[in-house]
């Protein structure tokens, strides 16, 4: 019977991953038939739809049912023909490094191409363009820059501890991903490369952060609040 063969089919798929109709490998005339399936076990409780035409089965505890990360909701979003073309940032990202406790139903990705905001069940589907390339190796990295980005509205947040806790993210790095670091820097706002600099100044020195500093506007200061004693913080003219 085939509505057992589909039943089947999604039993084998693991708890919290996001499906739709193809995933399970039937014939496509077979496609209005699975899909009926599909919502018959919604309705059963088997099965959660997020979206139209996607599905997964929810991992169940004892604090009730969980849904799918975000990394899971928006996975095609993220890559195309194996390549990386958008990467998650936001809320979600910053509640994984600890800079933030809240956690939204809004899921940020950065891309290289502009796009329109779009809904997934209850999730938000925000696009924050991204200059730089998107390559996997890099993705930490563009996610720390986009949290200095962001640094002044990172809700439930405080500005030092969040500098801090980024700096010390920096200085765990190799020096190939420091370079590469201070290169992807230069392609943000000025105030995200002269926190960047504080950062790599610290680090290896005026020579080395030499390309950040050019790159700012020699008169202007940059508000952000953190309170510190380093002169780095002047010398960079961050208040």
């Amino acid at each position: 019977m085939i509505s057992k063969q589909i039943e089947g089919a999604v039993s084998q798929l693991r708890s919290d991953f996001v499906f739709t109709y193809r995933e399970l490998g039937f014939p496509a005339e077979m496609t209005p038939t699975v899909i009926r399936n599909l919502n018959r076990m919604v309705e059963k409780g088997i099965i959660t739809k997020l979206s139209k035409g996607r599905y997964y089965k929810p991992r169940k505890t004892i604090f009730g049912q969980l849904k799918p990360s975000p990394e899971e909701i928006v996975k095609d979003l993220l890559t195309k023909d194996g390549k990386a073309i958008g990467y998650l940032t936001g809320y979600s990202v910053f509640n994984q490094l600890g800079l933030t406790t809240q956690i939204s139903n809004i899921i940020e990705i950065g891309t290289n191409i502009r796009r329109n905001k779009k809904r997934r069940g209850s999730y938000e589907i925000r696009f924050i363009l991204q200059q730089n390339p998107i390559r996997p190796v890099d993705i930490p990295l563009l996610q720390w820059l986009d949290a200095l980005k962001y640094i002044k509205s990172i809700p439930d947040s405080d500005v030092n501890i969040t500098f801090l806790r980024l700096s010390h993210l920096v200085k765990g790095l190799s020096e190939k991903s420091c370079e590469r670091f201070k290169v992807l820097a230069l392609a943000y706002t000025p105030m995200t490369r002269a926190l960047a600099g504080v950062i790599l100044d610290g680090i290896f020195g005026a020579d080395y952060t030499q390309s950040l500093y050019d790159s700012l506007n020699p008169v202007t200061y940059y508000k952000v609040g953190i309170k510190s004693d380093n002169p780095l913080f002047k010398k960079w003219r961050i208040t």
